[in-house]
């Protein structure tokens, strides 16, 4: 049986390989050569974030958090550029998600779905 470790660095090539991956690449590329659209993107990360490590602290969101990340989110994606990253990281999602549902389905197998139960 081949090593477990070796497949999975054969498929970590493979994903950096991909179409999805490539095409995810060459648009943070785009948006990072463009001073603008890296400084709104980087915006937008912080904020989402931030927002992500209060919630996992249990902490509560204010309405004028919530309102201001809408904000950022609705001049990202009217930004061309951030657009296309965002749909092209939203591809890899994809295909990283249905690579997560094979290598776990032993074991959901063994377990059952969490929908059986």
């Amino acid at each position: 049986m081949a090593n477990i470790y070796d497949s999975a660095y054969d498929l970590e090539k493979a994903i950096r390989e991909s179409d999805e991956f490539q095409g995810l690449k060459q648009a943070y590329e785009t948006v990072m050569a463009d001073e603008s659209a890296k400084n709104m993107f980087e915006n937008f990360r912080t904020t989402q974030i931030n927002l992500q490590e209060k919630q996992m602290q249990g902490q509560e969101i204010s309405e004028e958090e919530v309102e201001q990340a809408k904000q950022v989110v609705e001049l990202v994606q009217q930004h061309p550029d951030i657009s296309k990253l965002m749909e092209e990281e939203q591809r890899l999602n994809v295909l990283i998600n249905d690579v997560s549902k094979i290598i776990t389905k032993p074991l959901e197998e063994l377990y059952g779905s969490p929908e059986e139960q």
